[in-house]
């Protein structure tokens, strides 16, 4: 509860590193935000020729099934790699001014969560064109979203408290993701593996999220609920963990900075 009183009580602050989250991401680039759109669009078109054409994938409408699972894999990466520098980034600000320090992973999340709605219309668009088209499942997209936001935080809260200490971890962070994305079905389906890949696969948080997403917007179907469900309790249990773990370490952020 002090957490939700304070990000009330400096929501000036919260609204301003998110808004600088997002003009620095693409500050300097003669495009600007719209390489938000960019992107996620030029890496689907790598994926959609590799795949399909030259690894020989024989999925429908492939173009589609990689783009409802690329989205939210790029939204996760991104958060990843921008919480490792959070609290350092703003090392300078953390030795002069006094506010919750929760606020800068905080606000890496959100403004990811930004980044990822502008992407969604693009999804939107290209269900249209695609022939795919909309369906009331689609509705089902904010509960997905919170779920994975939800492990975002948790994510953000660790990553950022540890690499104050440990500057290494971005490194090692970065060769997990990598991995991550061959051990999440994003550019294949789950039922391609054998069935103990398949179940260890399941142990991964994005298998999940990630077939939810695709549930509700490429198959049009209602999600896994019961594994949707494990990944929220997960999540919550990763997101408190990580803001204890994250206040226990923020007394010396300060000296270590």
């Amino acid at each position: 509860m002090k957490l939700f009183k304070d990000l009330y009580q400096y929501r000036e602050l919260l609204k301003t590193n998110v808004q600088k989250e997002i003009r620095g991401k693409y500050k300097g680039a003669w495009l600007g935000i719209i390489w938000s759109f960019l992107n996620p669009l030029l890496m689907l078109l790598v994926y959609s020729l590799v795949f399909p054409y030259i690894m020989r994938v024989q999925i429908p409408n492939y173009t589609m099934f990689l783009m409802t699972a690329l989205m939210p894999w790029n939204f996760f990466t991104q958060t990843v790699a921008n919480s490792s520098f959070a609290v350092i980034a703003s090392g300078s600000i953390l030795k002069k001014v006094y506010f919750p320090r929760e606020i800068l992973p905080i606000s890496v999340v959100l403004s990811n969560v930004v980044n990822f709605l502008i992407t969604f219309i693009i999804i939107i668009v290209f269900l249209i064109i695609s022939g795919v088209g909309l369906s009331w499942t689609i509705l089902l997209f904010p509960l997905v979203l919170i779920v994975q936001t939800i492990l975002m935080f948790g994510i953000a809260f660790i990553l950022s408290s540890i690499t104050v200490y440990a500057r290494d971890v971005e490194h090692i962070v970065n060769v997990i993701v990598m991995a991550l994305f061959y051990g999440t079905p994003i550019v294949y389906t789950i039922d391609m593996l054998p069935a103990q890949f398949q179940t260890l696969l399941q142990l991964n948080p994005m298998t999940s999220i990630i077939g939810a997403y695709r549930d509700v917007l490429f198959y049009q179907k209602l999600p896994d609920f019961a594994s949707l469900g494990i990944v929220a309790i997960v999540s919550v249990i990763i997101m408190v963990f990580g803001l204890w773990l994250f206040r226990k370490l923020q007394r010396n952020f300060v000296e270590e900075l």
